[in-house]
């Protein structure tokens, strides 16, 4: 029988989570309640708050004497997460639900982000009207607005709460169902921009035809830090990082980046990749009137309504160079870098509006230089990113990672 999770804060939440319960158990699945409360004692646990706390190797009663929200808020997150990980491990979560205001969903977020994508997370929130991000993270997690305060079952409160509770059921029995029976082809990872389609459509067709199944995943921070999660999370045969746009944002200060690590996971893991360096001629801000001052004597295009692109400089350009260069200079596993010289998106090849053969140059050559006497191995190619054989050639090659022995690579 499918079991869920219910993570929450019973010393404050009780009642609403024990008629959660009830409705669970009337759905047919077998229920685990795991408490997160700060002061929390309640006989619906399965998992104490004691046992929360410790999960996160925290001392529950210095914790509780020292009275630093905060900080019992941090302990319960990272104890909830090791928790339902550890459940997860064991086959014993096939659905997690959680209920709550600011304190508890900040509580539950971690513990979803903690699981792989593909099993059932469902956070019913006060806060899911709002900027969702911190919750949802790079997780395939179900946000519901609870509409009225979790406080109390209402006609409102009994009717949202009853359809999540339907919902996580039937999601965790249909999890359940196919679990250990799924069979897929190889996974691969490829990063796509819209001014590196081309390409990355290129990539994908000869990678498919190879007999991948390849997930695409588009370079907008979140798409990048998806992308690595599920490296981390074991589920990926290797990677196609045909786009790194985000470094950029990172570096010029854009609001797409993926955060400083990005481009590190597969070289730590070991897990083979073709990297190459799409769409690093640009660094992404929202619409035109929102543009930052300091680059209004930038060469600035208007992608569309609600991106406006701003050229990256040959200075921005080395430095990004001498980053990737450090990245892939210390993968544990098979890598190869392919440089595209003659442009390295749409908006980057000759007579288009960011063409810069300087900063183009200063890239290649500090990729170079940081490379040189490395185990990554770099194709240079007389082609832009998108002419016809780029995107196939990363294919190939990735292919040739997967399928031959250190020796023979």
């Amino acid at each position: 029988m499918a079991t869920v999770v219910l993570l929450g804060t019973l010393d404050t939440k009780g009642a609403e989570y024990a008629w959660l319960r009830e409705r669970l158990a009337g759905h047919g699945v077998d229920v685990l309640t795991v408490d997160a409360g700060s002061f929390s004692a309640s006989p619906l646990a399965d998992v104490s708050s004691d046992e929360v706390i410790a999960a996160a190797g925290g001392d529950a009663g210095q914790l509780r004497d020292r009275r630093d929200r905060g900080e019992m808020m941090t302990v319960l997150a990272a104890g909830a997460a090791a928790v339902v990980r550890d459940l997860h491990g064991q086959g014993r979560l096939h659905g997690l639900l959680a209920v709550g205001g600011s304190g508890g969903s900040s509580v539950a977020a971690p513990a979803m982000q903690a699981l792989p994508v593909g099993v059932p997370k469902l956070l019913v929130s006060t806060m899911a009207s709002g900027d969702v991000q911190p919750y949802v993270g790079e997780v395939d997690a179900t946000l519901m607005y609870s509409v009225v305060d979790v406080a109390g079952i209402n006609s409102v409160s009994a009717a949202v709460l009853g359809n999540a509770a339907a919902g996580i059921a039937a999601m965790a029995q249909a999890y359940e169902a196919r679990t250990g029976t799924e069979e897929h082809a190889p996974l691969v990872g490829l990063t796509m921009f819209g001014v590196t389609t081309p390409a990355a459509d290129e990539a994908r067709e000869r990678l498919t035809a190879l007999g991948y199944e390849v997930l695409v995943f588009h370079a907008t921070g979140t798409g990048g830090r998806a992308m690595e999660k599920l490296v981390a999370s074991g589920m990926l045969a290797g990677v196609c990082d045909l786009t790194t746009t985000e470094l950029c944002d990172d570096l010029v200060g854009g609001v797409l980046s993926a955060g400083p690590d990005r481009l590190e996971v597969a070289g730590r893991l070991g897990v083979p990749q073709v990297v190459s360096l799409g769409a690093l001629d640009m660094v992404n801000f929202g619409p035109r009137e929102t543009l930052p001052a300091q680059f209004e004597s930038r060469n600035v295009l208007v992608h569309n309504p609600t991106v406006t692109l701003v050229r990256t400089t040959a200075g921005e350009m080395a430095e990004l160079g001498r980053r990737i260069a450090r990245k892939l200079a210390a993968a544990t596993g098979p890598t190869d870098l392919f440089i595209p010289l003659r442009g390295v998106s749409a908006v980057d090849v000759e007579g288009a509006p960011f063409r810069d053969a300087d900063a183009d140059a200063a890239l290649f050559e500090a990729l170079r230089t940081g490379l040189e006497g490395s185990a990554v191995t770099v194709h240079e190619h007389d082609l832009a990113l998108n002419d016809p054989g780029f995107g196939a050639a990363m294919a190939e090659t990735l292919h040739r990672q997967l399928t031959s022995t250190p020796k023979e690579r």
